[in-house]
């Protein structure tokens, strides 16, 4: 069963919109699916309905409300892409983990008090490391995420696992950006990298031109058994 839920920010002034998405029994757990630079679109919102038929309560909170409530755009039409890039430099991340931790908070309360998770994209990769370091969340997901070396230095502050999906030829994250990465999280005993040779951004997206079919389920395969592991 899908629906759409308001969650309230921690402090209590505002609130915004998630896709919920829910098993047909009890949830095995939650997982907060944090979205690519493009909105809750289609892609996100089929990421939390196939989370939802693995049993467990997938919620996709919509982070650029405070720009413009209900943002849905397609990667494959230019215009739109350039329009999320300029999202992206007015988002405030800062804020976006807070509304995150407000997500995990209704995620764990709306389940019964099990674990919660956190997968992101893009945008939510990077979103998905700051939630490990900055949150209570008790299993996260990084697929392609931007800019991670210079949160490197709240690697520490990871205190249950992370995993990275890391595509070797990302446009968006240069070589040199990538074995920073490796660099400096491949010993820390929390995180787990994984690497993938000759594939670009946006590889596991669910729809459109940018998909890999086989790095997808190779990438998708391993997160659902992380989850299991670390949600159960």
């Amino acid at each position: 069963m899908t629906t759409e839920t308001t969650i309230h920010t921690l402090s209590g002034d505002g609130s915004f919109s998630a896709y919920v998405a829910k098993p047909a029994n009890e949830p095995k757990a939650a997982i907060v699916v944090i979205q690519e630079i493009f909105g809750v679109n289609a892609g996100i919102r089929r990421k939390c309905d196939l989370l939802a038929e693995q049993g467990y309560l997938a919620v996709a909170p919509d982070l650029f409300w405070r720009l413009e409530p209900g943002i849905e755009l397609d990667p494959d039409i230019e215009p739109e892409f350039q329009r999320a890039l300029d999202l992206m430099g007015k988002f405030n991340q800062d804020q976006g983990i807070r509304d995150i931790e407000a997500t995990i908070k209704w995620a764990r309360t709306e389940s019964g008090g099990r674990k919660v998770g956190a997968v992101g994209y893009c945008l939510g990769g990077r979103l998905a490391y700051m939630t490990a370091a900055r949150t209570d969340v008790d299993a996260s997901v990084g697929y392609y995420a931007v800019g991670l070396p210079d949160l490197l230095r709240e690697s520490h502050a990871i205190s249950n696992q992370l995993m990275l999906h890391i595509p070797t030829a990302d446009g968006f994250v240069p070589p040199e950006a990538q074995k920073a990465m490796h660099e400096g999280l491949d010993e820390h005993p929390k995180v787990t990298l994984h690497d993938y040779a000759g594939l670009d951004h946006g590889f596991a997206t669910q729809f459109g031109k940018r998909r890999d079919e086989q790095g997808a389920t190779l990438a998708d395969s391993r997160t659902e058994a992380f989850f299991a592991e670390h949600l159960a």
